[in-house]
C-alpha cells in the first residue's frame, strides 16, 4: 500500500519536515425504501417522527427484521471495492446512551462483519494514481437527530433516520495528503452512485466522514492519532485535514504530545476543537444481538448479484481509452459522473449523415467538457440533465467535422440552441440562418484582393513583419461575417502576399 509520503507533499514545520497519515471511516445511507430493521420509510425528510415503526422507537418486545436488500446493496457495495465477501457475519449490540438512539444501543457489526478487505484505486491528478486499502465494511442502523433550536429550555427529537441503514466503510491509514484524501472520497462516492447502493448526497447527510490524523517524522513509526466526526462536504475534509495536521505539528515541535481523542472541524473558524478524550472514550461494551441469528447466505446469492453489476467507473474509464482513443484525463472527467459519461456515449454513437464517417470521439469530448460544462454549471445542472440533447451536440460536431461551419460559428450556433431554438435541429438553424462556412475559393480571393487593395502601407508592414498577417485575416473574417474558412483565407494570403 501507500507506504510513504513523496517529499512534496510533506509537510514544512519549523524544524524540518513532517508527513501526514490519513485514513477516514465512511457512513454510507443505503439507498433503500425501508430501514434497516424495521418496514418504517427511510425517505429523506417528512414531518418530524412520520417514517418511525415501533421498532424505530425501541417499544416493548419489539423484534427487529433484517431487510433484504439493505444486505444485497451491502453486497454489491463490496463487489464494487473489490473486497472479500464474509458469507457469515454477526450483527452486535453497541452500547451507549444518547437522547436520539432509543434503545440505548446501536445494531452494528464488530468482529464479524459483511464484508472484509478490498481496494480502491484513486486518481490524485492526471498524472498520479494511489492504492487506498479497504479495512471492512459494515452495516449497522442511524440514530435519530436531535434539534436544539425549536425552543429556548427543551431539546426536541426526530426519530426519522433512526435505524436507517449504514455501511460504514473503513479504509486503511493509507493517505498522505488532503489532496488524497478528497480524491478518495470523490472516488468512493462515485463508485457508491455507479452501484446505485447510496445517492452520495453530503448535504443530506447520506455521505459523512469521520477523519483519522496523525503526523510522523519521514521514516519514523505512527504517530498518536486524533479523530475528527462528522465532516460532511469533501472540501471540508480537505480542510479539517490541513488544520488539524498543522495543530498536531506546532504541538509536538513546542515539546508537547499529542492526546487521543474525538475533535470536531469549525469550518467558520478554521479550527478542530476537542469533543471527547480517550480517558473519557467509552466501552461500547458489544456482544452479539441475541434478537438475530448470525446472517448467513450463500456464494450463489452474491455471483448472482456480481453478474448484475453495471460497468465500474475504471472498467468504463480503460475502455473510453481504448474505444475512443480519448486520452486518460478526459476518459477520467467523463466518468466521474455516470450521467455524463452515457450522455457522451449517447453522443458519440447518434446516427449521423448516410455514409458518414464515425464521429470524432475526441471533439464530442471536448464540447462535452467544455462549452456544454460551463452552460451546465452555470445553471446549476449537471450536463446530462441540461435541455441540450446528444442528437444536438452530434449534429454540431458533424457540421464542424465536414466543414459547413468553423469552430468560431459552432460557438454561435451552441449559443442558438441555448437560448432561442432550445428544440432546434442544428442543420435546419445553420441553412436558415445562412451560417455556412464560406469555402468557395472564388469568393473569399474577391474579399482577399479588396483588402489588399485598400490598405497598402498594411501590405509594406506584413512584408516586412510576416506576424502582421493576423490583422488581414481579421479584416477577411470580419467581411464575411466569421464564416470564410480561416485556413483557405490563410493560404491565399500567403500566396498573394508572397510570405
Amino acid at each position: 500500500m501507500n507506504t510513504h509520503a513523496k517529499p512534496s507533499k510533506l509537510i514544512k514545520g519549523a524544524t524540518g519536515d513532517w508527513e501526514v497519515v490519513i485514513g477516514m471511516e465512511v457512513h454510507a445511507q443505503v439507498t433503500s425504501k425501508a430501514k434497516l430493521f424495521s418496514g418504517a420509510s427511510a425517505e429523506y425528510g417528512g414531518e418530524p417522527n412520520t417514517h418511525v415503526s415501533l421498532v424505530d422507537a425501541a417499544m416493548p418486545g419489539m423484534l427487529p427484521v433484517i431487510n433484504e436488500e439493505c444486505v444485497a446493496q451491502a453486497v454489491r457495495t463490496g463487489l464494487g471495492l473489490k473486497a472479500q465477501i464474509n458469507l457469515r457475519s454477526v450483527f452486535d449490540r453497541k452500547n451507549y446512551f444518547y437522547p436520539d438512539l432509543p434503545q440505548g444501543y446501536q445494531i452494528s457489526q464488530y468482529k464479524s462483519p459483511i464484508v472484509g478487505e478490498g481496494i480502491v484505486t484513486v486518481d490524485v491528478s492526471p498524472s498520479e494514481q494511489i492504492a487506498v486499502g479497504i479495512e471492512r465494511l459494515h452495516l449497522e442502523q442511524d440514530a435519530g437527530k436531535s434539534l436544539h433550536d425549536q425552543s429556548a429550555t427543551e431539546s426536541f427529537v426526530d426519530l426519522n433516520r433512526s435505524g436507517v441503514a449504514l455501511m460504514e466503510i473503513v479504509s486503511k491509514p493509507d493517505m498522505r495528503s488532503a489532496d488524497e484524501a478528497r480524491a478518495y472520497v470523490t472516488k468512493l462516492r462515485t463508485i457508491l452512485r455507479y452501484l446505485g447502493t447510496c445517492d452520495g448526497n453530503m448535504e443530506e447527510g447520506s455521505l459523512r466522514a469521520d477523519v483519522n490524523v496523525s503526523v510522523r517524522r519521514p521514516g519514523e513509526p505512527l504517530g498518536t492519532r486524533c479523530e475528527i466526526k462528522n465532516v460532511n462536504s469533501i472540501r471540508f475534509i480537505g480542510q479539517a485535514i490541513e488544520t488539524e495536521a498543522r495543530r498536531q505539528i506546532d504541538i509536538i515541535e513546542d515539546g508537547g504530545k499529542i492526546d487521543q481523542e474525538t475533535r470536531l472541524f469549525d469550518p467558520g473558524r478554521g479550527e478542530t476543537r476537542s469533543m471527547r478524550s480517550k480517558e473519557e472514550a467509552h466501552d461500547y461494551r458489544y456482544f452479539p444481538d441475541p434478537d438475530l441469528l448470525p446472517l448467513e447466505f450463500d456464494q450463489a446469492f452474491v455471483d448472482g448479484l456480481a453478474a448484475h453489476l453495471p460497468e465500474l467507473p475504471d472498467a468504463k474509464k480503460a475502455r473510453f481509452i481504448t474505444q475512443y482513443g480519448l486520452p486518460a484525463y478526459d476518459a477520467g472527467v467523463l466518468v466521474a459522473d455516470r450521467e455524463t459519461a452515457d450522455y457522451f456515449e449517447a453522443t458519440v454513437s447518434h446516427a449521423g449523415k448516410p455514409g458518414g464517417a464515425p464521429r470524432d470521439a475526441k471533439a464530442v469530448a471536448n464540447w462535452i467538457m467544455g462549452d456544454v460544462a460551463a452552460y451546465a454549471n452555470s445553471i446549476g445542472s449537471p450536463v446530462a440533465q441540461t435541455h441540450l440533447q446528444p442528437a444536438q451536440i452530434a449534429a454540431l460536431v458533424d457540421l464542424i467535422g465536414d466543414g459547413t461551419i468553423s469552430g468560431k460559428i459552432a460557438k454561435d450556433l451552441l449559443a442558438i440552441l441555448i437560448t432561442e431554438e432550445r428544440d432546434g435541429d442544428p442543420y435546419a438553424i445553420v441553412e436558415k440562418r445562412g451560417m455556412k462556412q464560406v469555402t468557395d475559393l472564388g469568393a473569399i480571393e474577391k474579399v482577399v484582393d479588396a483588402i489588399i487593395a485598400a490598405n497598402p502601407d498594411k501590405v509594406a508592414q506584413a512584408l516586412a513583419k510576416p506576424s502582421m498577417l493576423g490583422w488581414f485575416v481579421g479584416q477577411v473574417m470580419k467581411q464575411t461575417g466569421g464564416k470564410a474558412n480561416p485556413q483557405a483565407v490563410n493560404d491565399l494570403l500567403k500566396t498573394k502576399l508572397g510570405l
